[in-house]
């Protein structure tokens, strides 16, 4: 099955409405992308104005879809969630992020899990997670969800941190558990 940006379905959960980001969710989401400690391990240092944030929202890749995480009674977004297929109909790459004032609610876990769960749905077999070394919350929200470290990637990426590595971690549909969080 071939997936595709158009392909961006609404997602609900208990607490959560995932839906297709958008260009104007650049004003609720710029205070994240603003943010030190959100962007630390991101690719790119935090974005000084809103323009930037605009700019990242606008840009369209096909092998990307994209989300905004919503409260479920609000269609304002408080975070992102991606889903890039590597092997058409196989094995995607996701990746996420939450504002800070949403951490530790476990508002990450429950949009994480409805994701995966929409991706091994769709007739994926495996799901991959690229993360920094560093990122201790994010490794271990991949390894509550039972993703499993597969690799360090030692000098992978030039961010504005410098030269760093990166962890691959992997999980496969026969191995996935929605109830294990």
């Amino acid at each position: 099955m071939s997936l595709s940006p158009r392909d961006t379905p609404v997602i609900e959960t208990a607490r959560l409405r995932l839906r297709p980001r958008r260009v104007d969710d650049a004003e609720a989401l710029h205070p994240a992308f603003a943010d030190f400690e959100t962007m630390q391990y991101w690719s790119n240092a935090p974005y000084a104005d809103i323009g930037q944030t605009r700019e990242n929202l606008a840009k369209t890749d096909p092998a990307w879809r994209n989300w905004a995480i919503t409260l479920k009674d609000s269609d304002t977004a408080i975070g992102l969630a991606a889903a890039g297929e590597k092997r058409q109909g196989n094995v995607s790459e996701i990746g996420y992020m939450l504002m800070r004032p949403y951490w530790g609610g476990g508002l990450a876990t429950e949009a994480v899990t409805a994701l995966i769960d929409q991706i091994f749905a769709e007739g994926q077999r495996r799901v991959v997670a690229d993360t920094d070394p560093d990122n201790a919350a994010s490794r271990a929200l991949l390894e509550r969800l039972g993703f499993t470290l597969e690799a360090r990637l030692r000098a992978e990426w030039e961010t504005h941190l410098g030269i760093r590595d990166t962890t691959l971690y992997g999980l496969l549909k026969a191995e996935w558990d929605p109830r294990v969080r």
